[in-house]
């Protein structure tokens, strides 16, 4: 196994990731993520949305994560990083460029209530420290909700959008815990709702909860999410 350095250690990477030489084992994506099926996906028993489209990292290295001030974190979640970033719906297995790198959507189901993104990268063999991670998902619902609010943990910092605008932010560095950051007021359409997300991290692990809850706080379960671009 390879030594740990301290610079490693103080970057707060894992040991047990950094003991792990590259070619140990076969990287996958197993047992935290499965691919998403056609049919239409309801939240788990507390509400969380486990069905999403992920894109491989884009490289933004950071040494730390102390620079993940207001400002610095809305100009780098904000900024245009590929064509049509905050209105397309991307499909399982396409392609885009951003920058100088060529990254792909992944179609994913979660088997927890929280989408490690760090682990997502890893069984990739992407960049795991120092990118920004985006999140689409598709929900559906069967009659306008209003009232609702979007309730968002992350580890790392992100902004949160739904239908185009946006919802939730959660600045500087934080460890993941449900509901760390609670919406406005919103209305859940009947019909189809689109959840965007943009996820910064610099060294360490990441990963984000989501889900709806009422005007009592209740966790709103008779959604569906679905990847269907066209919205059927």
């Amino acid at each position: 196994m390879k030594p740990i350095g301290k610079l490693a250690i103080l970057m707060g990477i894992p040991a047990v990731l950094l003991s792990q030489a590259p070619g140990d084992a076969p990287r996958t994506l197993t047992p935290y993520f499965t691919p998403a099926t056609q049919a239409p996906k309801a939240p788990d028993a507390d509400g969380f949305l486990q069905r999403w489209l992920l894109l491989e990292p884009i490289n933004k290295p950071n040494r730390t994560n102390t620079v993940f001030t207001d400002s610095y974190v809305r100009n780098v979640l904000t900024a245009e990083y590929f064509p049509d970033q905050f209105t397309v719906i991307p499909k399982d297995g396409v392609k885009i460029k951003a920058g100088e790198q060529e990254l792909m959507w992944h179609a994913l189901d979660s088997t927890g209530f929280n989408v490690k993104l760090f682990r997502f990268a890893y069984g990739l063999n992407k960049t795991t420290y120092g990118v920004i991670f985006w999140a689409v998902t598709v929900v559906d619902s069967p009659r306008e909700i209003q009232n609702a609010r979007m309730a968002v943990g992350v580890n790392g910092a992100s902004i949160w959008w739904l239908n185009g605008k946006e919802a939730v932010d959660l600045f500087t560095d934080r460890r993941m815990k449900m509901d760390d950051c609670v919406s406005k007021r919103l209305t859940l359409n009947k019909g189809r709702n689109v959840i965007r997300g943009a996820v910064i991290n610099g060294p360490g692990l990441s990963d984000f909860c989501l889900r709806f809850i009422d005007e009592n706080g209740e966790p709103i379960k008779d959604i569906r999410i679905s990847l269907d671009s066209e919205g059927k």
